[in-house]
């Protein structure tokens, strides 16, 4: 059994064992002041008395919550509350009197009115300062509760921005990359029909792995170089000789959760910038590997340059920008994305992260704090 406190509930055992303690403090009271004063009685004599004068009020603590709860000192009314807990006092404390008055009259050879009035002398302040008190301990409780509420919705639609936030992002990247690909399927109609037609197969399959496969934040990187082969075999479909790849993969970061679709845009804008503006072939190289709880990833091309074109070792452009936000919201500032040059000529795209098995593919990834 338990015993209901306004929104909160404890059990009668344990209720009771706290009214029975607050009894017992009272009760080595006055055999303390007693003893001093010379006039000592029986110890159990005390502690009876202590619980006649307590037990009422273990009663009626469940109604002065009841009355808290309706008339909440806060707001515009809370004048008229207090005004409202004023009177209760008085007519709860009223109350606890009179059961107290009637108990003792079991145990005592007078009767109830003399009873009464003895209570009332030695326990009515006493029972106003309890009824206060116990207002006082409803209000505290219902704040704190207000405030844990109140922090788990804020953490809730914190969490639930976050989320919108990559979704966002997410799907910015998906028109972008279908954009460039119908381009260049349209630009090798005039040329050459069979490579025109290779690709379109080669995007059909594309898209349906990308939509079938997973529809969270994060994959397995197994998943995402699956993903990454397809793309990669439309743009070797266009660019045919010129472009050959690399990819460098540490067996042990196969399951490692990343971002989904987080190389493809890097791979994207490396092919753009190398040998979609410079004359000759290029490499694109794909590294994977692990440095102590970080997963390190580098898409890197051996054909362009960051001279010329305004870029910070921070990087710019929709996809290193989207990437960055990506990482930001779903890591914070434990994963970072950066633009280096390599030797003797190239641009590496370096991002870090932190090292975690994707356990379960369907779960969704815990969101950094916004």
């Amino acid at each position: 059994m338990k015993v209901r406190l306004g929104t909160s509930e404890i059990g009668l055992y344990r209720y009771l064992g706290l009214w029975t303690l607050v009894a017992f403090v009272f009760a080595v009271q006055g055999v303390v002041h007693d003893a001093l004063a010379g006039n000592l009685w029986p110890p159990p004599t005390y502690l009876r008395w202590a619980l006649i004068q307590w037990l009422p009020w273990a009663a009626l603590a469940p109604l002065v919550f009841r009355i808290a709860g309706r008339h909440p000192i806060q707001g515009p009314g809370r004048l008229r509350a207090l005004a409202t807990h004023a009177a209760a006092s008085i007519g709860v404390t009223v109350l606890a009197l009179v059961m107290g008055a009637l108990a003792s009259t079991w145990f005592e050879p007078s009767g109830f009115g003399e009873q009464f009035r003895q209570f009332a002398s030695k326990h009515a302040a006493t029972g106003m300062l309890t009824y206060w008190a116990l207002l006082a301990i409803r209000q505290a409780l219902h704040f704190r509760a207000e405030q844990s509420r109140r922090e788990l919705e804020a953490s809730r639609l914190a969490a639930e921005l976050a989320q919108s936030r990559l979704r966002v992002l997410r799907t910015q990247l998906q028109p972008h990359f279908l954009f460039n690909t119908l381009h260049a399927i349209s630009t090798l109609l005039s040329e050459d029909v069979t490579s025109a037609e290779d690709m379109l197969l080669r995007l059909s399959d594309l898209l349906r792995a990308f939509l079938e496969d997973y529809d969270g934040q994060e994959v397995s990187l197994r998943q995402e170089l699956v993903l990454l082969d397809l793309y990669l075999g439309i743009q070797r479909v266009r660019f045919k000789d010129r472009l050959t790849t690399r990819i460098y993969i540490a067996p042990d970061t196969m399951e490692c959760a990343v971002p989904s679709l987080i190389l493809q845009p890097l791979v994207e804008n490396a092919i753009r910038h190398g040998i979609g503006e410079r004359i000759g072939a290029d490499c694109i190289e794909i590294e994977s590997r692990r440095e102590g709880d970080s997963l390190c990833l580098e898409v890197r091309n051996r054909n362009s340059s960051l001279e010329g074109k305004g870029d910070s070792p921070s990087g710019r452009g929709i996809g290193l920008s989207n990437t960055r936000l990506r990482l930001r919201e779903l890591y914070g500032d434990a994963a970072h994305v950066r633009l280096d040059t390599t030797w003797p000529q190239g641009v590496a795209c370096r991002i870090r992260l932190p090292f975690r098995p994707l356990d379960d593919p369907q779960d969704a990834p815990e969101v950094a704090p916004a």
